[in-house]
């Protein structure tokens, strides 16, 4: 099942050594200082290991859904921080690729894929982040322009973006009927950043608030009119949620990888303590819950790639691999004991990073929300 030719197996391998010489190495050091990868990117940037999913005709790797996630698995076994500020880029531009004009996807992919530089996606505000319909942003038509003004939250890559692709409403009353969208170039008049949040994991990723005073964005620039912006949000989610399935997948393989390592060599009454069952059956579901994981995900990559998106599969993946992920990487610190709980390895960052899995781009609860609601009203499909 899911046997990779030659071309995705190269692909595999260039993401395991790049994250095995690149990223690992320095992982604790950026988490710890708080550092956004630069030099990283870079070095992806020139090896076609960002904007992964941006067609080749605008300079773009143009990788599937598919091989998008076989590549995420590798860069976030090294650091889902990292793999968050590469994946944001493909996250801003996807509402591009999706609704764009020819025009607009010229200009705003060619910016990603000409030199190295960063996108971030506005949908999430203040009081308005799983629930996308109850967003405050506003916007208004002054002639052939519109006017954005509010404020976005969680937003990845905010400090270092070029361009922002921002939801806003007409109005708030009218909920997804109102919603729009727009590329809103960062260096317009009215665009503020916020603080980088200091977050309790995946630091290597920056986060902040983007600010919208006024801010004239010309009508060349909207990606959807009003009532069409939430139906963007959504078919973006569809596509991107295997992606987080591909973090967990990856952060749960470094987990399961290190904890095995540790219990041939941490020695407990005379013996590793590999050898005692209950280290073993740790590591059992640990492995069980990363193969189960793994194969949500390229079940729902694969049908991304085939053109048959289906919001289902996308939460059964991101809903399981989350919170597998978490437990995962729980279970790590534990195999690991007194030693689990202190930085001098590795683990305690995983179950750090894990958690913004749980919360990001459609909680936990907001994916069993859309598989019950499918389920009564579909019933069980395979």
């Amino acid at each position: 099942m899911f046997d990779l030719t030659p071309e995705q197996d190269a692909l595999v391998n260039t993401a395991r050594r790049f994250t095995k010489d690149r990223i690992v190495p320095v992982a604790g050091e950026l988490d710890k200082k708080h550092e956004f990868p630069h030099k990283i990117c870079e070095e992806a940037f020139e090896l076609g290991l960002m904007n992964a999913e941006v067609p080749s005709e605008y300079g773009g790797p143009g990788l599937n859904c598919f091989d998008h996630c076989l590549m995420l698995e590798e860069i976030n076994y090294g650091c889902t921080g990292v793999g968050t500020t590469m994946t944001a880029n493909n996250l801003a531009a996807m509402p591009v690729m999706i609704a764009g004009t020819e025009e607009q996807k010229k200009k705003f992919l060619g910016q990603l894929t000409e030199s190295l530089s960063y996108a971030a996606y506005n949908c999430s505000e203040p009081d308005a982040g799983s629930d996308v319909a109850g967003m405050r942003t506003r916007v208004e038509q002054h002639g052939d322009d519109f006017v954005i003004t509010g404020q976005k939250r969680w937003i990845t890559n905010a400090p270092h973006a070029r361009w922002h692709t921002v939801f806003a409403t007409f109005d708030p009353k009218e909920r997804h009927k109102g919603i729009a969208a727009f590329v809103v170039p960062a260096d317009l008049p009215g665009v503020r950043i916020g603080r980088v949040e200091d977050k309790m994991g995946q630091r290597a990723s920056h986060t902040a608030d983007v600010i919208y005073e006024e801010v004239k964005v010309p009508k060349a620039n909207m990606l959807a009119p009003a009532g069409q912006g939430f139906k963007l949000a959504m078919k973006t989610f569809d596509r991107s949620r295997p992606w987080i399935a591909a973090g967990a997948s990856g952060l749960m393989r470094r987990a399961l990888d290190e904890s095995r390592n540790y219990a041939l060599e941490r020695k407990a009454f005379g013996q590793a303590i590999a050898q005692f069952q209950a280290v073993q059956f740790m590591l059992a579901d640990m492995a069980i819950k990363y193969e189960a994981t793994r194969l949500l995900m390229l079940k729902a990559a694969h049908l991304v790639s085939q053109g048959k998106l289906e919001a289902i599969t996308s939460a059964y993946a991101k809903a399981f691999g989350a919170d597998a992920a978490m437990q995962v990487a729980t279970d790590a610190v534990q195999i690991f004991g007194g030693y689990g709980y202190t930085t001098e390895y590795p683990v305690e960052k995983l179950m750090r990073d894990a958690k913004l899995l749980q919360i990001y781009e459609g909680t936990s609860q907001i994916q069993r929300m859309v598989i019950a609601r499918h389920l009564i009203a579909n019933g069980v499909t395979t």
